[in-house]
């Protein structure tokens, strides 16, 4: 059966809901705190939560110290993994159900990578591959070579919502599609594996 691989921000996950609490929290309005925080590749090809919140604060004027960064990282954390999209989740456990293998890929920090393994949708997947603990990130070509190493196959089914990080994984030979949303996924999926239900 084909393995099936799933990115996480803004496919399992909300568009970060706790930004507007970080921008309070920091004293800035919520477009200057958004302007500094989508500057996230260092941070995730796995540079530490220091030199993130470090960059943020600098370009914000601030100096947050390490109590801040660490109050800061949980914010963010917390915003990411504690509302996952209910349909999404709903198609995961689906899948995995039908025993159809899952992975996830995701362009995250480590701090964050050791909370999202720990949260209950995590038991669907049968690997959880986290750019941060690898130092590359989508869409550099090792990531998808790395993802085949470890599920140990290449027949792979990818959906993302960004369209260079499926440029990228269509570069790389996989079947990649952009998502949408939930329901148009299990749309596509019902063709290849049958009952998934509505």
């Amino acid at each position: 059966m084909r393995w099936i691989v799933f990115d996480f921000g803004e496919v399992i996950s909300q568009r970060n809901p706790a930004i507007p609490a970080m921008a309070a929290r920091l004293g800035v309005s919520v477009e200057q705190f958004e302007s500094a925080y989508w500057d996230r590749d260092a941070y995730d090809r796995g540079g530490s939560d220091a030199d993130y919140w470090g960059l943020i604060g600098a370009s914000l004027g601030l100096s947050l110290d390490d109590a801040e960064v660490r109050e800061m990282t949980a914010l963010d954390n917390a915003g990411w993994l504690d509302e996952p999209v209910a349909e999404t989740v709903a198609l995961l456990d689906d899948l995995d159900t039908l025993g159809v293998p899952l992975a996830l890929l995701s362009n995250a920090p480590s701090t964050f990578a050791r909370l999202a393994e720990k949260v209950p949708w995590a038991k669907h997947f049968r690997h959880l591959v986290f750019s941060g603990d690898l130092g590359f990130a989508k869409p550099d070509a090792a990531i998808w070579h790395h993802v085949e190493t470890v599920v140990g196959s290449s027949d792979l089914i990818f959906f993302d919502d960004r369209a260079s990080n499926v440029e990228g994984a269509l570069i790389a030979g996989w079947d990649a599609r952009l998502w949408t949303s939930a329901a148009a996924a299990r749309v596509e999926l019902r063709a290849e594996f049958g009952e998934l239900g509505a």
